[in-house]
């Protein structure tokens, strides 16, 4: 292999590790992120469970209050029916007791059941805590995990950059340089590749012609694909 393609392939390999670590770079705040939203979701799932306690125990308040109202009404309508000597008005305040008893009665009922929802909702904020607690734990730890491989890529990546700086002075032809530059860009990572015995690019995987792969073979110049344009090497 000449020595100017053995460069590039040097440069090459230092481009692709450059390239997958600023990929990495990328990818691990996304996944800092995605582990913050589960935390987000439990955390939203606990406000969600103590607000439910919240509003029912209000509920169970807003009863005991319609309770004690209409207690303290059927006190006074008996009272006003022992003070009264008309027979007509004694029946009507007798007919509005047992309305406000019947009351009572539905809205005692609807009390046990504020009761028996309070100690599910209860249940299900002593879950929820639970949950935080461990999803807390392990959000932290991944991201502390998360944060250390984004500190390592980081100075891997500054390292790599240095390594690519000394490779590229090393290639004495700007031209041939700047072919692949190019060639890298367009042709997804793979400027210099591999010409098979079977004369395949391994970039493209079309046939070269049997005058460029011996030349590929031979050394003698810079050996391109016939139809990609990528830089081989046998």
């Amino acid at each position: 292999m000449r020595d100017d393609v053995k460069q590039l392939l040097a440069l090459q390999n230092t481009d692709q590790k450059i390239q997958a670590l600023e990929a990495e770079l990328v990818r691990i705040p996304q996944l800092q992120d995605a582990a913050k939203d589960r935390l987000a979701n439990d955390t939203l799932a606990l406000a969600t469970a103590k607000s439910n306690f919240q509003a029912n125990e209000i509920e169970i308040k807003n009863v005991e209050l319609d309770v004690g109202t209409r207690k303290n009404t059927i006190d006074r309508l008996k009272n006003q029916q022992f003070e009264t000597k008309k027979n007509d008005e004694y029946t009507k305040l007798g007919e509005e007791v047992v309305r406000y008893e019947n009351e009572v009665d539905k809205l005692e009922t609807r009390e046990l059941e504020l009761m028996e929802t309070a100690d599910d909702l209860r249940s299900r904020i002593t879950e929820a805590e639970q949950n935080l607690t461990k999803t807390q734990r392990l959000v932290d730890e991944e991201i502390a995990e998360l944060q250390a491989r984004l500190d390592e890529r980081k100075a891997g990546l500054t390292e790599t950059k240095t390594t690519r700086e000394t490779l590229v002075i090393q290639v004495d032809d700007e031209d041939l340089l700047d072919t692949y530059n190019r060639l890298y860009n367009k042709r997804e990572s793979q400027a210099v590749v591999r010409v098979t015995s079977e004369r395949s690019c391994t970039s493209c995987h079309v046939q070269v012609t049997p005058a460029t792969y011996a030349l590929a073979q031979s050394g003698a110049a810079i050996a391109y694909c016939d139809n990609c344009s990528a830089i081989l090497f046998p």
